[in-house]
């Protein structure tokens, strides 16, 4: 093997009649090279942007919420301590949802009321690194005279609040009166404002306590649900099965893989998408490896001859030129290996790539490289190249001494 790895790179420099090959076999490197750093750095680009989305979704939506067909129930209490004891679970938090109606000084618009318990909703979610200007519990306090609330930036923008003015919340379910349901209204003190950075949420999420929600409601000491926290994202949709087989009837459970499914498979397909189609930038490389052996080929026919005269095998023939191309494969492989993960850190580091912020919810491109893309990377173009040998190197090796020989 090591006489054909000689020949193979000895043909692969230069002499003065074949300065245009050792040309064409620089394209080739360099083209290998642009398709592996393009494939690196926006396979990972996609991977941060996932890692960022899904960081923001479950900052403000749990991994596993616990249901019931029967609407909201009672003793929630009861049901958080058999969902803690399930195996994989790190924390659980009482939750009310609700649709309603926020005004100020003529302004309203409709929003998600949430409920939660300032005590215990920082084991599950992480509102504190969302909430401005204050903390979650102050959710358990009066400002004022009158209960507290935390409003979503994009909402305060619409009806035009900013913390310490009053809002009105209306209820469109109403108390029962004397004259008929009525919508229920009560006044409401913002003491910070709630900003996740995505606009859905920003834009409807209002935060009170679970026990302010209750009240406004007219639920009792009834909760919409419960949200879990989980040690493996990626077994939240097991670890939920396990939790309604804890609970049974008429509990069940829905993961966030479930609760966000078309989004996600929709940046799965996309990345998938990026990674076929920055692949032919590969496959030109592939291509000038081509052109590169079957000139090589042309050129050392005569040598060829005399090898095989020499006793040397067609299958040691079809090898020195397999590996002269396999050497430009791997060697681009390896600087655009090299040329990727270097501007992934930079992109990472110092950020100089900004982004409209008002455009997309994201300021800068975010980097997250995963192992698994750049092993699966790197064998792609390897794989790539060595097929691109095939062909000449067979050809190489079914020449026929005599005929290359007969006019010498």
């Amino acid at each position: 093997m090591f006489f054909e790895f000689f020949l193979g790179l000895r043909y692969l420099r230069a002499k003065r009649k074949q300065t245009f090959i050792s040309i064409i076999s620089i394209i080739s490197i360099l083209g290998v090279m642009v398709g592996v750093t393009a494939l690196i750095v926006v396979l990972s680009v996609m991977n941060g942007y996932r890692a960022d989305l899904m960081g923001k979704i479950l900052g403000v939506n749990s991994p596993v919420i616990v249901l019931s067909y029967g609407g909201a129930f009672d003793r929630y209490t009861s049901v958080m301590n058999r969902v803690e004891r399930v195996s994989g679970v790190t924390g659980a938090t009482p939750f009310i949802y609700g649709q309603i109606m926020v005004s100020n000084a003529g302004n309203t618009s409709g929003a998600i009321l949430r409920g939660v318990d300032p005590a215990t909703v920082g084991s599950v979610l992480t509102l504190s690194k969302m909430v401005k200007g204050t903390t979650v519990s102050s959710l358990d306090q009066d400002s004022g005279g009158l209960p507290t609330v935390i409003v979503g930036k994009e909402l305060a923008k619409q009806i035009a609040v900013h913390p310490g003015d009053t809002l009105t919340l209306v209820s469109p379910e109403g108390r029962l009166t004397p004259l008929g349901r009525v919508p229920n209204t009560r006044k409401y003190r913002i003491v910070g404002l709630f900003d996740s950075g995505m606009y859905e949420y920003d834009a409807s999420m209002v935060y009170i306590s679970i026990k302010e929600a209750e009240a406004f409601l007219g639920m009792g000491d009834k909760v919409t649900g419960v949200e879990v926290k989980v040690n493996d994202l990626d077994r939240s949709g097991e670890i939920a099965r396990d939790i309604q087989k804890s609970l049974g009837y008429p509990y069940w459970t829905k993961d966030w893989k479930a609760m966000n499914r078309s989004l996600f498979a929709a940046l799965r397909l996309e990345k998938v998408t990026m990674f076929i189609i920055l692949t032919m930038i590969v496959l030109v490389g592939a291509l000038n490896i081509i052109s590169t052996l079957v000139m090589v080929v042309m050129e050392k026919s005569k040598d060829i001859a005399i090898l095989r005269t020499m006793g040397t095998s067609a299958r040691s023939i079809m090898s020195i030129f397999m590996l002269q191309g396999l050497f430009v494969g791997v060697l681009g492989t390896m600087i655009g290996l090299g040329f990727g993960l270097g501007l992934c850190h930079l992109l990472s580091r110092y950020k100089f790539i900004s982004l409209p912020s008002d455009v997309y919810y994201i300021s800068t491109l975010p980097v997250h490289v995963e192992t698994t893309d750049v092993v699966l990377v790197s064998l792609a173009a390897v794989a790539i190249s060595f097929l691109a040998t095939l062909y000449p190197s067979w050809y190489a090796s079914r020449l026929n001494p005599v005929e290359s020989l007969r006019y010498e």
